[in-house]
């Protein structure tokens, strides 16, 4: 029974994108109340009923969390272009190692605005 599930997670932090034209308003500084959400995808265990334990992918996603938290994004390796596109991206290839089920990552900048990057 193949089936996903999610965990959103908020994050605040600063940033500007460096390579929009003249006078974009995303090229000043600015911050955004960030929400990531994972996404796991793979079998129901029949003992447990679940796929992960919700706890386990918080604890997972927790060190990633902490690097970005209150932080000025482009001051982080790889993301010096923080846009929703490079931050979901990078949260991806920062996660896939321990968290081999990951099938989505969402990033929403703002209530009405996000992406999601579901690996190459």
């Amino acid at each position: 029974m193949p089936t996903t599930l999610f965990k959103d997670f908020t994050f605040e932090a600063a940033h500007h994108l460096p390579n929009v034209p003249e006078g974009h308003k995303c090229g000043r500084l600015h911050g955004h109340s960030f929400m990531v959400r994972l996404e796991i995808t793979g079998e129901v265990d029949a003992h447990t009923g679940w796929v992960m334990d919700f706890a386990e992918l918080k604890a997972a996603f927790k060190p990633v969390y902490n690097r970005l938290d209150h932080y000025y994004l482009n001051e982080i390796p790889g993301l010096e272009n923080p846009t929703s596109e490079v931050l979901a991206a990078w949260i991806w290839n920062e996660m896939k190692p321990v968290l081999p089920l990951l099938s989505a990552v969402m990033v929403k900048e703002t209530c009405t605005a996000g992406c999601v990057y579901r690996g190459e």
